[in-house]
């Protein structure tokens, strides 16, 4: 047969770029993406500027369509690194349930955009989803959780993991990939609006939570190392006691039903000057790492995909342009090798100092910011390269770290959602289970609750009796009509069949009328206990205006909490503190219920039983109503000390061992300590035995009922390099026991790097710590 008669072989396929090779190496993949860049595709992979609701339009026939702002955004850099709460609905966004993406449609709209930004990209790079998970997905239809103080106030972190890990269920079957979740601000002064964010006044505690966040949404620690953690030879410590935690081993790539976090805010934004949201720290080395980089420790060692830069300033430098906190510390002595995103226009507020937006990027760049948030600055890293403000070094290292982020999402070989159905009960019981957990019994004078079967009149009174909306917390998306239960709801549902629950609200949250209260002393003179639920809230209206970071700004609404919203002072408005009165003063007994994003000041009344239930969710009455009924245990702990007045802030119980006295007009003690919790049963601690680094104590229910003890030990250094804390919390445990029951708890404890003896105190709270038996450790021998 003739050479040309031949048969042709098939032509070989054209071979896949590394980069498009799924059995690659992601560091691999990483290299050779970057390698085909552009600068000016280089620059679009760390802009995340556009407002996720500004991209699409709901049409008249119900679908979606991409708005034209969304193509100026892709074109303008030839695709999109990130874009920021697609799904977010809110007062600030101006979205709700007639033209946002629900449960239903949130997918769909997702790869709506993700298919438009493929379409624009050269190279085929998807864009990330970046959405709020504060407490849920703030989304249409999310499953809305209790705040992180309420959080804080379980000192249950398995409890807190298992709510995390369906917050980022929900958010991966609906289209997001990553997280933005608080946890690393330290509440140091309850003035601030945003104290409702943080899990506790103590770092032990903040980190133990922190730990459980990043397992739950991220999902546990992998055999595979991710490369490039490792610490940069030779990097020396910075000043502190601690020594540098190993970041954990992290999956090459995320499971489909995980989502990557983004821990915010990072560092010291919970001791602003004042209690002034976005105010300048005046935080020295040593209480930096003692109080605020435990939590961010521990959220490295549990392989955190990403953490936030905070507003606030450390050591006179913004925390985004702060390159010994960003760099030195986080990158090169802790060996974080994820993403740092700053927060929203705080790369812009860089130009303060360096004088225009270019400058500014370029120092937030150099810093270790690799993606900014709604910034200008960041959009012009191309001419700061050109005019040599920062190297191109800075741009590849900071490029790959978003792509290795969405290569370990799998999110170049299945770039669209993979659909999965998340039943509506789940997120309900993971909801009503932590806002249980947090309700949190301060005091009971005379056995006031649980409510006895003689009472068969009750009187449920406050401004937070009847609704749910105000129990919900800021960053909060906005509900159904029907979602949730209140206290009233839930005690008429729960009360004992033949019980007349009445109600009338007596004052509203804010403000001095007083023309309810009437009304209220007659119900609750008629009554055999009167329920008062009272407190603040973090809601957003549209009336209220905001900057355009989101921040309340002028609050013409009930918001007396939140983002923005920061006090003086913090007793409840004049007319709820009239209705306390008043109804005490019948002489009915009286259960107070606080539903709060901040402790509170209370005037004085000894004869009403106490509770707190913070910010417990839509599902948060229903929890209230059971402990106050005797159904479950009021199994909180408080995460902050509450003060008496505002004037003697700050009443955190970590402080300095000076020798201080109190003040001349007043007590400088709190109203009611860190960790102070009552129960509804009694029980016994043991003399704690301690051998090595672990600390054994008998725990024994002494009462009639089921509870929940939580053991709380304390450190005291004696001999140590630097002057010590009156207390330390270093390990706490949970144990629930049926009457009778004794167990033995063990658990383990750190020491703080120089230290050579201690005193240890195990006690149910720190005020009880100081007046225990210590057990005193020398660690020399």
């Amino acid at each position: 047969m003739p050479a040309q008669d031949q048969p042709l072989a098939p032509a070989a396929a054209p071979a896949l770029p590394p980069y498009r090779d799924p059995s690659a190496p992601v560091e691999a993949r990483v290299a050779d993406l970057l390698s085909r860049m552009t600068r000016r595709e280089k620059v679009g992979q760390l802009n995340q500027r556009m407002y996720g609701w500004d991209a699409y339009r709901r049409t008249p026939a119900g679908n979606f369509e991409l708005t034209e702002a969304l193509s100026a955004e892709t074109e303008r850099f030839a695709g999109l690194g990130a874009l920021y709460g697609l799904m977010r609905a809110d007062a600030w966004s101006g979205v709700g349930h007639g033209d946002g993406p629900g449960a239903a449609d949130s997918a769909d709209l997702a790869d709506l955009v993700q298919r438009h930004v493929l379409g624009r990209s050269r190279l085929g790079i998807p864009t990330l989803f970046v959405e709020e998970v504060p407490h849920g997905h703030m989304a249409l239809d999310g499953t809305v959780l209790p705040v992180n103080l309420a959080v804080g106030a379980t000192w249950d972190p398995d409890l807190h993991e298992r709510a995390a890990a369906h917050a980022a269920a929900e958010l991966r079957a609906r289209g997001g990939h990553v997280a933005l979740v608080s946890a690393l601000d330290i509440a140091r002064d309850p003035r601030w609006g945003r104290t409702e964010e943080c899990f506790t006044e103590d770092p032990h505690l903040a980190a133990r939570l922190t730990e459980a966040l990043v397992r739950g949404m991220q999902g546990p620690p992998g055999a595979q190392a991710a490369p490039g953690a490792q610490q940069t030879p030779g990097a020396q410590p910075p000043p502190g006691p601690h020594t540098a935690p190993i970041p954990a081993p992290v999956p090459e790539r995320f499971a489909v039903d995980r989502a990557p976090v983004v821990l915010k805010h990072f560092a010291g934004q919970g001791a602003t000057v004042g209690g002034r949201n976005s105010a300048e720290s005046e935080l020295g080395p040593r209480e930096l790492h003692e109080i605020h980089f435990p939590a961010a420790r521990a959220g490295v060692r549990a392989g955190a995909a990403a953490v936030m830069a905070a507003y606030n300033e450390v050591d006179g430098l913004p925390c985004c342009g702060n390159r010994a906190l960003l760099t030195g510390l986080l990158r090169e002595h802790w060996g974080f090798d994820g993403l740092v995103m700053a927060d929203g226009l705080a790369v812009d507020r860089l130009a303060r100092i360096t004088g225009d937006k270019v400058s500014a990027g370029a120092l937030a760049l150099d810093a270790g910011v690799d993606l900014s948030l709604w910034d200008e600055g960041f959009t012009h890293l191309e001419e700061a390269v050109e005019r040599g403000l920062v190297d191109e070094a800075a741009l590849d290292t900071a490029v790959a770290r978003v792509l290795r982020l969405k290569f370990r999402l799998g999110l170049f070989e299945n770039p669209y959602t993979r659909r999965a159905s998340i039943p509506e009960h789940t997120g309900r019981a993971r909801s009503t289970d932590l806002a249980r957990a947090c309700v949190t019994l301060l005091r009971n004078p005379e056995g006031t609750l649980p409510l006895g079967p003689s009472a068969r009149r009750i009187a449920v009174l406050g401004p937070h009796a009847a609704t749910t909306g105000h129990h919900l917390g800021d960053y909060t998306a906005p509900q159904r009509p029907g979602t949730g239960t209140s206290v009233l709801d839930a005690l008429r549902r729960l009360a004992p069949p033949g019980t007349d629950v009445r109600h009338t609200e007596g004052a509203a949250l804010t403000g001095a009328d007083r023309s309810g209260i009437p009304d209220a002393i007659a119900e609750a003179a008629a009554a055999d206990l009167a329920v008062l639920v009272l407190g603040g809230s973090s809601a957003r209206t549209p009336d209220t205006e905001f900057d355009a970071n989101g921040a309340a700004r002028t609050v013409v609404s009930e918001m007396t909490c939140g983002e923005g919203v920061d006090l003086a002072g913090l007793r409840l408005g004049a007319a709820q503190e009239a209705l306390l009165d008043a109804v005490v003063a019948t002489g009915t007994p009286t259960a107070v219920v606080l539903m709060q994003g901040r402790p509170h000041v209370l005037p004085d009344t000894p004869a009403a039983a106490l509770l707190t239930a913070w910010y417990p969710g839509p599902w948060g009455g229903e929890a209230v109503a059971e402990v106050l009924l005797g159904l479950a245990e009021p199994a909180g702990r408080l995460p902050v000390s509450v003060p008496r007045s505002a004037a003697q802030l700050p009443v955190h119980y970590n402080h300095k061992d000076t020798e201080y006295g109190g003040y001349v007009d007043g007590s400088a003690e709190p109203a009611y300590s860190f960790g102070h919790g009552l129960s509804y049963t009694t029980f016994d601690h043991g003399a704690p035995r301690v051998s090595g680094r672990t600390v054994e104590v008998d725990v024994t229910n002494t009462g009639n009922r089921y509870g929940r003890s939580v053991v709380q030990v304390y450190l005291r250094r004696l001999i140590t390099r630097t002057w010590p804390r009156t207390l330390e919390l270093c390990a706490f445990e949970g144990v629930g026991l049926a009457p009778g029951e004794s167990r033995t708890v063990s658990l383990a404890f750190e020491v703080p790097a120089g230290t050579d003896s201690v005193e240890l105190r195990v006690a149910r709270s720190a005020r009880e710590a100081l007046d225990v038996a210590p057990v005193v450790v020398d660690l020399r021998a």
